[in-house]
């Protein structure tokens, strides 16, 4: 099921935009301000996001650049009341996939959104996966450093798949909970920051990237 992140500061448009796509069977989360958007852009492991330019805090143009800026490829629809070929043109160049002006019908947003979807990048199904000199390989579940070849344990091994199959993405550490150790885990651990540690004993300390208050990033 795909997740879609509204971030629209009307009431009645966002909510309109949000029984439409969970009519239409996805998962939607709405942000009111673009401080939030871009946080749940980020952090939320979301399939698209439908953004409107003029959000308090953060404009949608803002939000954009630092999104591109943070080298996340979430693909976005801005959604907007400004129709000039100026504000289409910088939408686009700054980094969105597609531009819809306001008065809109939903059966056009939704082809747009389904379109986008299946015409996202997507990683092929590849048996290493690599970020620099640092090669896992999927199949043997062993690791190498440059030539050094790297002793993981089973859940070394998951983490650092997560990392590499979201190479320049921020994960929180919920995230990286849910996905590593399942459903049955507590929020409240520091479990993550130890792996990360021992991670990074094995692999250098620059392999992987703090982002303060956010979660951790493979540059």
């Amino acid at each position: 099921m795909n997740r879609i992140l509204i971030a629209e500061d009307e009431d009645r448009i966002a909510s309109f935009v949000e029984k439409g796509l969970r009519a239409n069977g996805f998962t939607t989360t709405v942000a009111a301000d673009g401080d939030t958007a871009l946080h749940r852009a980020v952090t939320g492991g979301f399939d698209l996001m439908v953004l409107d330019i003029g959000l308090p805090g953060r404009d949608g143009f803002t939000v954009l650049r630092e999104l591109r800026e943070a080298r996340v490829t979430l693909p976005v629809i801005v959604l907007t009341a400004r129709d000039s070929v100026r504000d289409t043109v910088a939408g686009l160049e700054g980094g969105a996939d597609d531009w819809m002006t306001k008065p809109f019908r939903f059966e056009e947003l939704l082809a747009r959104i389904r379109l986008r979807l299946r015409t996202a990048t997507r990683t092929p199904e590849v048996t290493v996966l690599r970020s620099g000199d640092l090669a896992l390989d999927l199949r043997t579940r062993r690791a190498r450093s440059g030539e050094r070849t790297v002793d993981l344990t089973a859940r070394e091994f998951v983490l650092l798949e997560l990392f590499l199959r979201h190479p320049g993405q921020v994960l929180s550490r919920v995230q990286i909970l849910s996905h590593v150790w399942g459903y049955d885990f507590d929020p409240g651990s520091n479990i993550v920051d130890v792996y990360v540690r021992a991670l990074r004993r094995k692999l250098g300390a620059e392999r992987l990237e703090t982002v303060r208050g956010m979660g951790y990033r493979m540059p």
